[in-house]
């Protein structure tokens, strides 16, 4: 491609509104535009490396022998009803209207159609297992669009899909793919953890995160170096450390401490240790009211809540709740005399001669033992600490955050039999078809590989993601001797297969080689001055050395 003619805009300062390093770089490479929140048009650079992304993923997936097709965006809102998932996604999904009123959804994600187009090819055991894919958009409206390609409200995405007869078959279809998509992160250049995580809306029985390791990620992640044991601190086991409790319980007593409402207010106040407190937190948990009782200086896991009690809602009491149930001031509520179910953390099995609220207002209970209330169950309910011990090999866990870019799903029947999708076994009975379901943010990747690759000049691309491999930079379009020289290299490596970019600008050097350095091209050939010689200049974008080159040997270096 030669410049001059051609669509291709940089900046030379900051994005103002984007608060990521990918972001800023992306758009100030001219990559993508912002038109709204969430929303990004890929410019033509951008949709090469795009491309080039797409085209890693459509190799690995086609040589696991899966089947690509493309869904359609808008969808009708009764297939996501059919499945339950109208209500699981609420506000996060777009809904609209035909001009007869007929209900229609912009599809965030395509399970049920999946299952759909499964149901015309699957009867009987013999016609399994298919694997099935597409790479298309998605949209889901996100309540907080950041980070650019990050989160967004419209998304590309590869979602795989995989039919088999029974766990057996899906155990032996999930291994190809989840071995795919380590080919395909590989290749890619991406640094990244596998980690275990909460299924969530998708259901089934194993849900794996392919995390983009990257200090902006969402993701808080648990990982231990000594065994790689690695998860989402949401789904993190706590295990707790085996303490011999020595002390002698304490009769309890009534502590007065007003204008205390928080675990700090009563350490500031009261040298009271955070680790010597309980704190009783109110939930409603599908229209119940729970109280969860956890360590003062913990915090309470509702991903670990909804698990432990199959809920489908978990949030947290209002105030208005809160003082309903202890008859006091919020910050006062406590285990004794409770007329709630309460669940407390195994933690706190361990504790004695502890505080609580006293469910009174401006009043503390000191050296409560657990035979001072009752509590239906203990369980682990809190959320892991950086430091805490590993669940398998007892070692420290160490916290990292990443970008989550690929995940895997057992689905198990979840969708086959809500939608209908039964085959028939060796003995003629109808039996439901066992999914399982694999995603790749594609757009996603773009930007956790940026947020892996810069410096202070720009983007670091590799020759296989770059939008172009080498740029040739005339440094004078006004020297027929330079031109002429450029055109040749151009030539002749663009027939050799490469893909070649010919800054033929009426611009000053120095702004080219910032252009090339900002938009990440692998390797730059320069034509200057001594273009009259068969001499040029090579630079790679990750060195500071410019090597003066013969013509004729700059073919064999590329």
């Amino acid at each position: 491609m030669k410049l001059r003619g051609n669509y291709f805009l940089t900046q030379k300062e900051d994005v103002r509104g984007e608060e990521s390093v990918s972001a800023n770089l992306l758009v100030r490479s001219g990559m993508i535009k912002k038109v709204g929140s969430g929303i990004y048009v890929f410019l033509p650079f951008g949709l090469r490396v795009l491309k080039n992304i797409e085209n890693v993923v459509r190799d690995e997936m086609n040589a696991i022998c899966s089947n690509e097709l493309v869904m359609p965006s808008i969808l009708p809102e009764d297939v996501y009803s059919k499945s339950g998932r109208v209500k699981t996604f609420g506000d996060d999904m777009f809904h609209l209207f035909d001009r007869y009123g007929r209900r229609y959804v912009l599809g965030p994600t395509h399970e049920e159609m999946f299952v759909e187009v499964a149901k015309d090819v699957i009867q009987s055991h013999k016609d399994m297992p298919l694997s099935l894919y597409q790479i298309a958009n998605k949209y889901r409206d996100e309540p907080r669009s950041r980070y650019g390609l990050i989160r967004t409200r419209e998304f590309i995405m590869k979602d795989a899909y995989t039919f088999d007869k029974d766990e057996e078959g899906l155990a032996i279809s999930y291994q190809k793919m989840f071995d795919a998509y380590h080919r395909i992160f590989h290749r890619l250049g991406i640094q990244y953890e596998v980690v275990r995580a909460d299924t969530g809306a998708m259901g089934g029985s194993l849900s794996e995160e392919f995390q983009a390791i990257c200090d902006i990620g969402e993701d808080g992640l648990a990982i231990c170096n000594n065994c790689h044991y690695a998860t989402n601190i949401e789904i993190c086991e706590c295990v707790n450390q085996n303490v011999k409790n020595i002390d002698k319980k304490l009769k309890k007593q009534l502590l007065y401490t007003p204008n205390v409402g928080t675990i700090q207010d009563l350490y500031e106040q009261y040298k009271i240790e955070p680790k010597n407190t309980v704190k009783t937190l109110l939930y409603k948990v599908d229209d119940k009211l729970y109280a969860f009782l956890i360590r003062g200086d913990r915090e309470l896991n509702e991903t670990k809540i909804s698990k432990l009690l199959h809920a489908n809602e978990v949030i947290m009491a209002t105030a208005l709740e809160d003082e309903q149930v202890t008859n006091a001031q919020v910050g006062f509520a406590g285990p004794i005399g409770l007329d709630i179910p309460i669940i407390i953390d195994n933690e706190v099995l361990s504790m004695k001669n502890f505080l609580v609220g006293a469910n009174r207002t401006n009043y503390h209970y000191i050296n409560v033992n657990l035979d001072d209330f009752s509590y239906v169950q203990a369980a682990d309910i809190r959320l892991i600490s950086e430091g805490d011990f590993c669940p398998r090999c007892g070692h420290r866990l160490i916290f990292k955050k990443g970008i989550e870019i690929g995940n895997t799903f057992k689905l198990g029947t979840k969708y086959s039999e809500s939608l209908g999708l039964y085959y028939t076994d060796q003995d003629n009975k109808l039996k439901p078809v066992v999914m399982g379901c694999y995603g790749i943010g594609i757009a996603r990747i773009l930007a956790a590989y940026v947020e892996q690759h810069h410096d202070n000049n720009g983007i670091i691309f590799s020759k296989d993601l770059a939008p172009y491999e080498v740029a040739i930079v005339i440094v004078n379009v006004k020297d027929e001797t330079q031109v002429s020289l450029a055109e040749k290299i151009y030539n002749e490596l663009e027939n050799s297969g490469k893909k070649i970019l010919l800054d033929n600008r009426e611009l000053r050097a120095g702004v080219k080689f910032k252009d090339m350095d900002l938009i990440g091209i692998p390797k730059r050939i320069t034509v200057g001055r001594k273009a009259s010689d068969g001499i040029v200049e090579y630079k790679d974008r990750t060195s500071t050395d410019v090597l003066e080159v013969k013509i004729n040997e700059i073919f064999n270096m590329l």
